[in-house]
């Protein structure tokens, strides 16, 4: 991936509504790369303060009502 990439997966992780789903969706990453992705582009502190704020959300795990429906950075 690129730079242009990786920031745009690392903004999408951390955005409350984009869930794990879009981003394997647009970037073929999973749940795990995206975690691995983030640990490794992100500080120490910061990174704990992401997997911290999306264990267990609800929207980053699954379209709700099975919607697939997300805003691509391409898009307007």
């Amino acid at each position: 991936m690129n730079s242009a990439e990786i920031d745009r997966v690392v903004e999408m992780a951390w955005e409350d509504k984009t869930p794990f789903e879009a981003i394997d969706f647009q970037f073929k990453l999973k749940e795990k790369e995206v975690i691995q992705l983030m640990r490794s582009n992100l500080k120490s502190s910061s990174f704990k303060i992401w997997r911290k704020r999306v264990t267990g959300r609800k929207l980053k795990h699954g379209f709700p009502n099975k919607k697939t429906r997300f805003k691509s950075a391409n898009q307007k």
